[in-house]
């Protein structure tokens, strides 16, 4: 196994547990706090690592389809970003109504990053 490949996967899997992290802890509370920010910020870095990491290897090894793993874990993203903002948004200048339904977006967010990483798991083992 290369060093980009461990480097990629530990990288995806530390962005898991500070997403889940942050995400179950907002709903656990009941609100949204600073620490939740910090876990949201630290899922999004690793998660940017691990897929530049892995879209590094793709490159290498002859690219790869665009798919369903490329989709959905693009639209993670993405949202994993506007995640960011608007929870920053809603912990600095939210409402405590806002504060208290961020998690429904907040779950969203997560399940559809769950499915890419996955998916990511699957393609990566050759099953999908």
């Amino acid at each position: 196994m290369s060093l980009d490949l461990i480097l990629a996967s530990a990288s995806m899997m530390i962005a898991l547990v500070l997403y889940s992290l942050g995400v179950f802890g907002e709903k656990f509370s009941g609100t949204i706090k600073g620490k939740h920010l910090i876990f949201f910020v630290g899922g999004l870095i690793f998660d940017t690592t691990g897929t530049t990491l892995m879209n590094k290897i793709a490159t290498l090894n002859g690219g790869s389809q665009f798919g369903l793993h490329q989709l959905t874990g693009g639209a993670a993203l993405g949202l994993m970003a506007i995640h960011l903002v608007w929870a920053l948004w809603v912990y600095y200048r939210g409402s405590e109504t806002a504060k208290l339904r961020f998690n429904k977006f907040s779950l969203g967010v997560w399940g559809l990053w769950v499915i890419s990483f996955i998916l990511g798991m699957l393609v990566g083992m050759g099953i999908i």
